[in-house]
């Protein structure tokens, strides 16, 4: 009884993937509907984001009243998004993209709302276990690009990470340059002017859960798990030749890994203490904000670019591009005029640059690697290493710019990120 019980829901199972497989135009239009659902929550994910970097570090300057200590607001909530993006990975291996994004972005709402309610009640324990929860938000705005992956091919993936990638500039870009308006509003409701930021994450990574929570149907990953699960078993529905089902490219996955992760830690080091340094040589706010608000677009605004030269000419030449860009971002920052903002723009706009032919390039390479079978529970392990490395520049920066200075910091992240040369060049001289 029990044999022909599962042999009737495999039959199910068969039919049901089959309607996917046997009409391009039903995947292909679920492949749009998807890209069209993240672009809408990533747009809102992108004001929650950038929101919240460009005022944590003054924040926690002003509440914990030394610069030292500045790099601890990225620390954590870059801590936060490593244990949040190894829940939205298990979540999302299990329950689909649907579940596991959209309970991050509202946990990453939640955090916000928390550190309003420091700032008001100044309460420094509040604020550092806010920022933790706060950095969900900041895990699954990242997560979300490989919702744009499942239904693509290997020589689409790189396109539809783009393409779930730039949706953020829109909110990204807005985000920080709202911090005036922001700030103003919070004071005429009582609030401290830093924490108005804050009050746009939350409601900007709510409406984001709850776009996906709503309009994520069907979920991507489960239908795309489902056509691998059924090709790799049945003997009626032929294997894609670029569905990678079976086998794992561990060394893919360190390759791709190495990118994100360094990538990661030289931004996450050098944009931390921008502000601080910005506040420093007599910057207001409004210009910390238009630095800032440069740099989280052009960590976007490329993507669709970036994605098609990812797709066109190779996955570790864009890694080696990425080690450049930043090269150059650290060197100019560092011999720059403290006090030009041209200097400072463009600086901050090449360090978003790198960051986004790095984040792509390594996507597109850990997606390439990992099965479907393992993929989502793959990339969330790989995040939880992208987050923990920001976490780690984020403490760093401070440490160091106040032991030496801003100057050194930029140096040491530009040289540093050169190290992705020999990965890449040891990457590609061991594919067969």
């Amino acid at each position: 009884m029990l044999e022909k019980e599962n042999a009737k829901e495999l039959d199910v199972q068969l039919d049901w993937v089959q309607s996917y497989i046997g009409s391009p135009e039903k995947l292909q239009q679920l492949y749009k509907r998807t890209l069209l659902v993240v672009v809408i929550s990533q747009i809102f994910g992108g004001a929650g984001l950038a929101a919240g970097v460009t005022v944590g570090a003054l924040l926690a300057q002003d509440m914990l009243g030394t610069d030292s200590v500045t790099g601890i607001p990225t620390a954590l909530f870059t801590l936060g998004s490593a244990g949040a993006a190894l829940f939205v990975g298990r979540l999302s291996q299990r329950f689909g993209r649907r579940s596991g994004l959209a309970a991050g972005f509202l946990a990453g709402g939640i955090g916000a709302i928390g550190v309003v309610m420091s700032a008001l009640t100044n309460s420094i324990l509040l604020l550092l276990i806010s920022l933790l929860i706060y950095g969900a938000g900041t895990a699954t705005n990242l997560q979300a690009r490989y919702a744009g992956t499942d239904l693509a091919n290997s020589t689409q993936r790189a396109k539809a990470i783009s393409m779930a990638m730039v949706s953020t500039t829109l909110g990204a870009v807005a985000g920080p340059n709202l911090v005036d308006y922001m700030g103003g509003f919070a004071i005429s409701i009582g609030i401290p002017a830093l924490a108005g930021p804050f009050i746009l994450a939350a409601a900007a990574y709510i409406l984001a859960g709850l776009v996906l929570l709503i309009l994520l149907r069907p979920d991507p990953f489960i239908v795309a798990k489902a056509i691998s699960d059924v090709q790799s078993t049945s003997s009626n529905l032929p294997l894609k030749e670029d569905s990678n089902l079976l086998s794992i490219n561990k060394r893919g996955i360190f390759a791709g890994a190495a990118v994100m992760v360094l990538t990661q830690f030289v931004m996450t080091a050098i944009m931390t203490m921008t502000p601080i340094h910005m506040g420093h040589h007599g910057h207001s706010l409004k210009e910390v904000g238009l630095v800032i608000g440069f740099h989280i677009g052009a960590m976007f605004l490329p993507s669709l670019v970036t994605g098609y030269l990812v797709d066109k000419i190779g996955r570790s030449f864009m890694a080696i591009a990425s080690a450049i860009t930043l090269l150059i971002s650290g060197v100019l920052a560092a011999l720059g005029p403290d006090d030009s903002m041209a200097v400072l723009i463009t600086a901050l706009a090449l360090l978003g640059l790198g960051w986004n032919f790095g984040l792509i390039s390594g996507t597109a390479i850990l997606v390439d690697a990992a099965p479907p079978s393992t993929r989502a529970k793959t990339q969330g392990s790989v995040d939880v290493l992208v987050a923990l490395s920001g976490a780690l520049g984020g403490v760093l920066s401070g440490m160091i710019v106040a032991g030496s200075s801003y100057s050194t910091l930029t140096l040491v992240g530009g040289v540093l990120s050169l190290v992705l040369i020999p990965v890449m060049i040891w990457s590609h001289k061991n594919k067969k």
